[in-house]
């Protein structure tokens, strides 16, 4: 008679277990110049591991003792203080003054249309799709699996059929995401946060309009966000919130992942209902970034939002985009330095390849593929080097790895603003989105993306 073991009652939660953010702090201390040695030292003394490579929660989970030391070891890492606190400050007024070049008002207002919002939702969409497949694989993996189809450079979407069964168990697709996001099974857009959040940035519009506070998008979380489609920066400020902690607060307390990527993908409806007014739509993403995040961390989104509402004004190249987006960044930061890396690296490598692997040979070691900085290198120098084209942006964005589906929305939907139009869009890359989404914010699932382009028309259009 055969007795399965018994199932492991315990719950092991991505990105909120005391023992595995300790060393995504300790490993953040070393980026911000702050000396956490001793610290690291009784961390390792006591038992503790370094931060889980890729996944959100370590095996097994920590004994007691070891959990209340981690608790004890964040609140001690989060008094030191970091020598580069003076060029990346989080408060707005401190940012617009380190900002040489802050964008003025518009000399004249312009408006955004229903086609070019349109494009660029679906644009979002299919940058996200493209990325969901391979999201967490290492760059050799993504170009193997690419290879095998013939399908590199990437000019369209990923798949199994033809790719040999030993480079799939080497290479494995995203378990969550192959079922809904390979050529042979995209029926619509699937569900992601990349979406989501945009989805939820509408609704705070709606509810509040171009006042709101952080407090209002913290409010609306509660009420409509389910927790389980949080992650990073943004799990721990939802469990912060649960607790009783005050925004922007909320950003700080015990959360490692306050420099990743999370703002940063939040920021595109920000961009998009602000056309020609870079920082009117940075200004707004900032109230909204501060929920979760910290100086570069804040920098992510109002660079994106104030790029996307240069390209909705519909009078700039990519790179104007990219050049007015660096205007709303203190430009001695380290996310500054990065964007200009990006850059300068496209322009001076004819193959994208190449531009990927110089980015890697920087970040590779010592940043997390989450954490807003290798992926803003990498996302100002694939819609650099694609020069406005909209599949070789996205497809420059998926194919240089680190945050793929999240980098692949972000390019998408800037190119998307840039053709102006659906039909702009290459066909192959909108006609399985079937013009629907499927998502958990209410009143949104398996809406169409020409509705979503009405409803934020609206909110572009509201004063």
């Amino acid at each position: 008679m055969n007795i399965a073991p018994p199932r492991d009652p315990r719950v092991r939660l991505t990105w909120v277990q005391p023992e595995d953010l300790v060393g995504h702090e300790l490993r953040q201390a070393a980026q911000d110049g702050r000396d956490a040695r001793e610290i690291e030292e009784r961390w390792y003394a006591a038992g503790g591991s370094p931060a889980p490579d890729r996944a959100g929660a370590s095996e097994p989970p920590a004994p007691p003792r070891l959990r209340a030391l981690a608790i004890q070891l964040l609140d001690e890492l989060a008094l030191l203080e970091s020598p580069l606190a003076a060029d990346e400050p989080t408060d707005l007024d401190a940012i617009v003054a380190a900002c040489p070049y802050w964008p003025g008002p518009p000399e004249a207002a312009l408006t955004v249309g229903r086609d070019r919002l349109h494009a660029a939702w679906l644009g979002r969409a299919a940058g996200c799709l493209l990325g969901k497949p391979v999201e967490k694989l290492p760059l050799s993996g993504i170009r193997a699996l690419a290879h095998a189809t013939g399908n590199w450079p990437l000019t369209t979407w990923f798949t199994a059929r033809g790719v040999p069964a030993e480079l799939l168990a080497a290479h494995p697709w995203n378990r969550r995401s192959a079922p809904t996001s390979l050529a042979e099974n995209i029926d619509g857009m699937p569900e992601d946060d990349d979406l989501n959040h945009p989805l939820l940035t509408l609704l705070l519009l709606q509810r509040h309009g171009r006042s709101f506070t952080t407090a209002d998008l913290a409010r609306l979380w509660l009420d409509e966000l389910p927790a389980g489609r949080t992650f990073t920066a943004e799990r721990i400020a939802y469990g912060n919130l649960l607790a009783g902690v005050e925004p922007p607060e909320t950003a700080r307390r015990r959360n490692p992942f306050r420099e990743w990527i999370g703002a940063q993908i939040r920021a595109d409806v920000h961009g998009w209902t602000h056309p020609g007014d870079p920082a009117g739509a940075a200004v707004q993403a900032h109230r909204d970034a501060v929920l979760t995040h910290t100086g570069n961390g804040v920098y992510g989104a109002m660079f994106t939002a104030a790029a996307l509402a240069v390209a909705a004004g519909g009078e700039s190249d990519v790179h104007g985009c990219l050049a007015a987006g660096l205007r709303v960044v203190p430009p001695h930061s380290r996310y500054a330095r990065a964007v200009r890396l990006g850059i300068e690296t496209a322009r001076t490598e004819g193959e994208f390849d190449a531009v990927a692997d110089r980015l890697h040979a920087v970040y590779a070691g010592t940043h997390h593929w989450v954490h807003v900085l290798p992926n803003a290198a990498l996302l100002a120098a694939a819609l650099t080097h694609a020069d406005g084209d909209f599949t070789r942006s996205i497809g420059n964005a998926v194919s240089g790895g680190w945050d793929t589906d999240s980098n692949g929305a972000t390019a998408g939907s800037l190119a998307g603003l840039l053709a102006g139009t659906p039909d702009a869009l290459p066909h192959h890359w909108t006609a399985p989105l079937k013009n629907r989404l499927a998502t958990s914010v209410p009143g949104f699932d398996r809406t169409g993306f020409d509705t979503l382009a009405a409803l934020t028309h609206q909110e572009a259009l509201r004063p």
